[in-house]
């Protein structure tokens, strides 16, 4: 939510390459994740930002602009930035944060090639609460297990680079990150698999909440059947994320 977006400055070095079939398709995937996140649900008004590497272009991601609600963005309305702040290519600007929180975490942590920020009502509420936010009570939440880290630290807006380095070491080897009193940040390999957990942790955040509000103890998976179910998830899971967004692309005729 943060309005102060003086770090975004032009840049006006030329970069070859930027309209390869390749890095369209980037951002097709990059604005059907957006805009199908905004038909579920999970969007903030104009906050909250996706982004992913750019194919064949180190140091540059593409971001969704700030002032666009998740539901206007089109594959062209995406910006290209670098890490250090500078708009290489498309028009506006990204929110600060974007800037201060996934140019650190795709500089850190190479595997990050999509990170998707959201403040999505059942995994926010989840990282609102004490304790671990997943309780593996569910199949569902299962796909997540050993892969889910918790930031304890809220610090209010992540409005410096520090902040993203304390995010990004606060995720170390995990995939996801609860970022408590604030929401979540979910990384992966692409966009698709990035896609597919952001739309299956919010629910099993959804049915683990209600459950809780039955006022029933839940029913814990015992961990070495959680380990197992985790392992054969695993399996074929780049592919059946491609294959989820690809389904979104063909409902919303991207």
């Amino acid at each position: 939510m943060a309005h102060d977006l003086s770090l975004a400055t032009r840049c006006t070095t030329h970069y070859a390459g930027l309209d390869s079939p390749e890095i369209n398709e980037a951002r097709l995937d990059l604005a059907a994740s957006l805009r199908m996140a905004a038909r579920l649900g999970l969007s903030e008004g104009i906050c909250n930002h996706f982004s992913a590497l750019v194919p064949g272009q180190p140091g540059l991601f593409l971001v969704n602009p700030y002032g666009l609600a998740f539901e206007e963005i089109t594959p062209s309305s995406l910006l290209i930035c670098d890490f250090d702040g500078h708009v290489i290519a498309g028009e506006g600007v990204p929110e600060a944060t974007a800037f201060y929180i996934h140019a650190r975490l795709h500089l850190h942590k190479p595997t990050a090639v999509a990170a998707f920020h959201t403040h999505m009502p059942n995994a926010t509420a989840l990282a609102m609460i004490e304790g671990e936010p997943l309780a593996w009570a569910g199949q569902t939440a299962l796909k997540f297990y050993g892969r889910v880290a918790v930031d304890e630290q809220f610090n209010g807006l992540a409005l410096d680079n520090s902040e993203g380095d304390r995010i990004a070491a606060a995720m170390g080897d995990a995939d996801i990150v609860f970022l408590k009193n604030h929401g979540v940040m979910v990384t992966a390999p692409s966009i698709a698999e990035a896609w597919d957990d952001l739309y299956y942790l919010e629910r099993a955040a959804e049915v683990q909440l209600k459950a809780m509000s039955s006022g029933r103890p839940l029913k814990v998976v015992p961990k070495a059947i959680a380990e197992k179910t985790a392992r054969q998830m695993r399996d074929g899971n780049a592919q059946s994320a491609r294959m989820h967004l690809a389904s979104v692309r063909r409902v919303l005729g991207f």
